[in-house]
């Protein structure tokens, strides 16, 4: 609780996490009240926000352990479990393995060993190994869609569709982590800063498709930014909006183009342009964080 929990809370190793299970986390509370207890973190799936919890034990597998997982799930009505530990044994990989087989499709359990690397006189590097998981992890999403509006399944075609062609650009695979298809407007890419990320949005409304830079609650780093608009436009070829917004916790830097969500023949050039100014948007601010 004192130090391995809230090393995992900071956004470059919850990022690692995310890449060993394939589930793009964000962290919403550290050492959360379930009752009369703990759990060490409560998080949300990017796009879906469905709910996570993740226990964390720099030991052996035990059946309190086990327990806890469990109560927390409830408590918190958590849809996936990661339970993060040094050594998983033989008859808690088979529990895993039997609730896995045994709860319904939108609930899922992770048993991940926690390893560490070294070449030569290197630094000590993470990696969690996935030791159990659902075996219908990846169908998962396909079975989040059902029962959406009209409004929603187009949404959520378009954002499959994008993530779909976007991640076989290798240069866009190696600049973003994986996130899952959304049913809502927008999609949230981290980029390694606490109060800023990319988001990308459908403006139907006025059939207009927008790539930004979203900072919440940090007006200084907005006026920062600001004061150095004509070099980061210059060195990322667009044209932004900037807004402030002094009335809100949010500030926003956009850029757009005209775009017709129901011609799926455009839907390509589209994409093209998000996956464009992502990267341009990227490389452009960061040297300013």
């Amino acid at each position: 609780a004192r130090d391995f929990t809230k090393w995992l809370a900071e956004d470059e190793n919850i990022s690692i996490l995310s890449d060993a299970i394939g589930i793009e986390i964000s962290v919403d509370e550290v050492e959360t009240a379930v009752g009369d207890f703990h759990a060490d973190i409560l998080a949300s799936e990017t796009g879906t926000d469905r709910k996570i919890i993740i226990e964390n034990q720099l030991e052996e597998t035990n059946h309190d352990h086990l327990g806890k997982i469990i109560t927390y799930a409830s408590g918190k009505d958590a849809n996936i479990i990661i339970w993060l530990v040094k050594h998983a044994r033989e008859e808690h990989k088979a529990a895993v393995e039997w609730l896995n087989a045994h709860t319904d499709d939108k609930i899922g359990f992770f048993l991940c060993e926690i390893k560490l690397y070294k070449i030569g006189d290197s630094a000590p590097a993470v990696k969690f190994e996935v030791i159990e998981k659902p075996n219908n992890w990846v169908k998962e999403a396909r079975r989040f869609s059902e029962g959406m509006n009209e409004t929603e399944r187009k949404r959520y075609d378009y954002w499959s569709a994008f993530l779909d062609y976007a991640y076989r650009n290798t240069e866009f695979a190696g600049k973003f982590k994986h996130v899952t298809p959304s049913a809502n407007h927008y999609l949230d890419f981290r980029i390694g800063h606490a109060s800023a990320h990319i988001a990308v949005n459908m403006v139907q409304k006025r059939d207009e498709l927008e790539a930004e830079l979203y900072i919440w609650d940090d007006k200084n780093l907005f006026r920062h930014l600001e004061a150095n608009k004509q070099a980061i436009e210059s060195a990322s070829g667009l044209i932004f909006v900037w807004k402030e917004l002094p009335d809100k916790r949010a500030s926003r830097i956009i850029a757009s183009i005209p775009a017709s969500f129901n011609d799926r023949t455009q839907w390509q050039g589209q994409f093209d342009w998000l996956i464009n100014a992502m990267l341009k948007i990227k490389a452009a601010f960061t040297p300013y964080f």
